[in-house]
């Protein structure tokens, strides 16, 4: 089964107005966090649609915010956080206030003055890439720990999280949860549910084993079919191997390293899930293999397709794959994938142009591929992802980040309370409008670039 909408929006870049089902999609993507389509002036303008409602003041991006408000904000913070940019105060208040009286947050709030409701309108993945974006800005501790706790209250039985509260935990739900307490300095292993599982728990249920097809071990599935067999997608797989690092979207430059993923260990006739019994690194190794894999097999990029129809590159999802990869040491794996997204040829830089959930995804990627986000193909893609919100409060003259990032794209120097010691594409009901698979409504459930 392929991610829910919600997944997109949280992934990959910015999706125009949708109609869609709050439920998971049954046709596979690519990637859950912003499903790809083809580069077209709709997807890339940045001007609204004609009749569109006026948007709020302080949010970033043109486009209806209707399902992926908070994500494409929540990634524009992370992305101006890599390169030394303060985002604007009334972009910063725009996104706390979005915050639900419980702590959760829902894709786009219009009325902050109407309560949430609490089942159906918060979403762990808008909390999760929220809590991730508020701990990289200073004094928002509060609302980072309020955050968390909500995370924490719904977390299910099998130590994961799906879309909304109580819905089957899915490995990106999971995987922007993980990296949500990863950046507020908290060891996502040891947030366990009643049951006495993790998140790690309920993410390794995704990947596929030794009883898989060889050239599909190591790669997760979105969730199970009716027959209960996961198929592999690469959104979810490049989520998956972030996470079970134990880290968020932001991630620190990646050090020179020859080191190459290493596959599943599956022996002759083996049976038994090889991943599983060698640990978390394991399980990363192994997703990471498999991306390294798929991307040489395929011009290094992900793609992803709707039903019937030709598949296209997935720019959010291969993105994603880079800042995986970049993640796990694997710098060499990383730069074919990142050459790809830099070449005018590819349509990346025509995918993200205005498209603030798109434009973060890519300079995140850059970012942690040891790419300039500055002179990107030819694109200083950081002047482009600041033209789209409120000007910057400041921004670093050499263009580093404020402060020390600790490999795991954490702040090591927060002292807010809570702050640092206290965070495609779905067949829906209606139209699905560009989006960019990876991290977004952006891909992930109708809201992770």
């Amino acid at each position: 089964m392929a991610p829910s909408f919600a997944v997109h929006a949280r992934r990959g870049a910015v999706a125009l107005a949708c109609a869609v089902a709050v439920g998971a999609a049954a046709a596979p993507l690519a990637n859950a966090a912003g499903a790809d389509e083809a580069p077209s002036a709709a997807a890339s303008s940045s001007a609204p649609a004609p009749g569109a409602q006026k948007l709020p003041k302080g949010l970033y991006g043109a486009k209806d915010p209707k399902f992926d408000a908070v994500w494409r904000q929540s990634l524009a913070f992370l992305a101006q956080d890599a390169v030394g940019v303060t985002p604007a105060t009334e972009a910063i208040d725009w996104l706390t206030q979005q915050q639900c009286a419980d702590g959760g947050f829902p894709a786009f709030r219009p009325d902050t003055r109407k309560s949430c409701d609490p089942k159906k309108g918060e979403f762990s993945d808008a909390t999760g890439a929220a809590v991730q974006a508020l701990a990289a800005v200073e004094g928002r501790g509060a609302d980072v720990a309020k955050g968390l706790d909500w995370l924490t209250r719904h977390q299910n039985k099998d130590g994961g999280w799906g879309m909304n509260p109580g819905s089957p935990s899915d490995p990106n739900s999971t995987a922007v949860v993980i990296g949500a307490f990863a950046a507020a300095d908290k060891d996502p292993g040891k947030v366990t549910a009643r049951s006495g599982k993790n998140p790690y728990d309920a993410l390794r249920n995704f990947q596929l084993g030794c009883d898989a097809k060889q050239g599909e071990r190591g790669a997760f599935g979105y969730l199970p079919d009716k027959d209960g067999k996961l198929s592999p997608n690469g959104l979810a797989t490049a989520d998956g191997a972030l996470a079970a690092q134990g880290r968020g979207f932001l991630v620190a430059p990646a050090k020179q390293s020859d080191a190459e993923p290493k596959p599943l260990a599956c022996a002759d006739g083996a049976k038994g899930d090889a991943a599983k019994a060698a640990g978390r690194q394991g399980t990363a190794d192994a997703a990471a293999a498999y991306l390294a894999a798929t991307l040489s097999a395929g011009d290094q990029h992900l793609t992803s397709a709707m039903p019937g129809a030709e598949p296209q590159p997935d720019y959010g999802s291969t993105a994603d794959a880079v800042i995986a990869l970049a993640a796990g040491g694997h710098k060499d794996a990383a730069q074919g994938p990142l050459k790809w997204l830099q070449a005018s040829k590819s349509g990346a830089l025509t995918w993200a142009k205005g498209d603030p959930g798109a434009l973060a995804k890519l300079v995140l990627a850059a970012h942690a591929g040891g790419a300039d986000p500055r002179a990107f193909g030819g694109t200083d893609l950081v002047e482009q992802l600041n033209a789209t919100g409120p000007t910057p409060a400041a921004v670093s003259s050499d263009g580093e980040a404020r402060d020390g990032e600790d490999g795991k794209g954490e702040k090591d120097d927060k002292d807010d309370d809570g702050g640092g010691t206290g965070v495609w594409w779905v067949v829906g009901v209606g139209l699905v409008a560009g989006i960019g698979i990876g991290f977004l409504l952006s891909g992930r459930k109708k809201q992770r670039l």
